[in-house]
C-alpha cells in the first residue's frame, strides 16, 4: 500500500489557470464592447462634415452715425478730435453704448480730412476704435479720396458741387405738410475757447410718413461756432436709432500736415466715375 507524500498537501493552492480557449476569447469580447462606441463616434464625425445649405448668404444690419459735418470754406483752418457716443435702450430694457474717436481737419484751402472708424463698447476705455479709411473732400481738385486701409486702396469720386456755406431748412410744415419742424434758441456758450450759438429743433412726423403708425417725434442740438462755421456738438435723439452725441475738442486754428491730404505711401488709385445716361 502506497503512502501519500507529506509534500503533496503542499502544493495545493486556490489560483486556477483558465484554459487557454477561454484567454484567446477575452481580446475578441473586449473588441465586440468597444464596437458599438466605435460606430457612435463615426457616425457623430460623418454628421459634422458638410451639410446641405438651409439658406442662402444674408448681410449683417449695419447703422452708420454721421459725424459733424464740416464744410470746405477756404481760410478757416483748423485742427480737431471728434468724440462720439452713441446710446440705445432695447426694447427689454437693456442699455446699449458704444463710442470712437477720431480726427478731423479742415486747411486754408478749404480742404477737409476726416477719419472714418468703427464703433466700440462705451465701457471698454482699453481699445480704440480702429482706423478704417481716410476721407479727403477737395474743393480746388474737385475729387473725393476714400482710402481703405484693409485694401490700400483709394477710390476717387467727383466732389464737383462743393457747399460753401451751411443751410438751415426752413421752420414750419413742409410743402406736403406731413412734416413740422420747429426750431428754438437755448442760448450761448463758450466751447474749447470759441463762442457757440445754441438750437434746438424738433421735427414731427406725421402717422404713414415713414411706416409710423403714430406721429413721430426727434429733436436735434446744435451748438455752432461761426468763427468756424462747424457745429462743435450735436445731440441727436431719435426713438429709432436712441440718443448720438458729437463733440469736437482740442479744437486748434493750425494749419494741418499736408500729408493728410495726399494718398498714403503704397496705396493704388482708382478712378469712380459717375454712371452717364445711355
Amino acid at each position: 500500500m502506497s503512502k501519500a507524500s507529506p509534500a503533496s498537501g503542499k502544493l495545493k493552492t486556490n489560483n486556477t489557470i483558465a484554459p487557454s480557449h477561454e484567454v484567446a476569447m477575452q481580446p475578441t469580447l473586449l473588441l465586440w464592447l468597444l464596437l458599438p462606441a466605435t460606430l457612435t463616434l463615426a457616425q457623430s464625425q460623418a454628421q459634422s462634415g458638410p451639410q446641405p445649405p438651409t439658406r442662402a448668404p444674408d448681410l449683417s444690419i449695419t447703422t452708420h452715425v454721421p459725424g459733424v459735418d464740416v464744410l470746405p470754406i477756404p481760410n478757416h483752418p483748423f485742427i480737431a478730435n471728434t468724440a462720439t457716443v452713441w446710446t440705445r435702450i432695447l426694447p427689454d430694457g437693456t442699455t446699449v453704448t458704444l463710442r470712437l474717436n477720431a480726427r478731423i481737419a479742415r486747411d486754408s484751402q478749404g480742404r477737409v480730412y476726416r477719419e472714418r472708424r468703427s464703433l466700440v463698447p462705451a465701457a471698454d476705455t482699453s481699445t480704440d476704435a480702429p482706423l478704417k479709411a481716410t476721407d479727403v473732400y477737395d474743393p480746388v481738385a474737385h475729387t473725393q479720396t476714400l482710402c481703405y486701409l484693409a485694401t490700400h486702396q483709394c477710390v476717387v469720386y467727383p466732389y464737383l458741387h462743393a457747399p460753401t456755406e451751411p443751410h438751415t431748412p426752413p421752420a414750419g410744415w413742409d410743402a406736403a405738410h406731413t412734416r413740422l419742424l420747429v426750431r428754438e434758441s437755448i442760448g450761448t456758450n463758450t466751447l474749447d475757447g470759441l463762442d457757440v450759438l445754441g438750437t434746438r429743433e424738433t421735427l414731427t412726423l406725421n402717422p404713414g410718413v415713414v411706416g409710423n403708425e403714430r406721429p413721430l417725434t426727434t429733436t436735434k442740438e446744435f451748438w455752432y461756432a461761426p468763427e468756424l462755421a462747424t457745429n462743435l456738438a450735436v445731440t441727436r435723439n431719435d426713438p429709432r436709432e436712441g440718443t448720438q452725441q458729437i463733440l469736437l475738442s482740442n479744437v486748434t486754428r493750425a494749419e494741418p500736415q499736408p500729408t493728410w491730404f495726399q494718398p498714403p505711401s503704397g496705396f493704388t488709385l482708382q478712378a469712380q466715375r459717375p454712371a452717364t445716361s445711355p
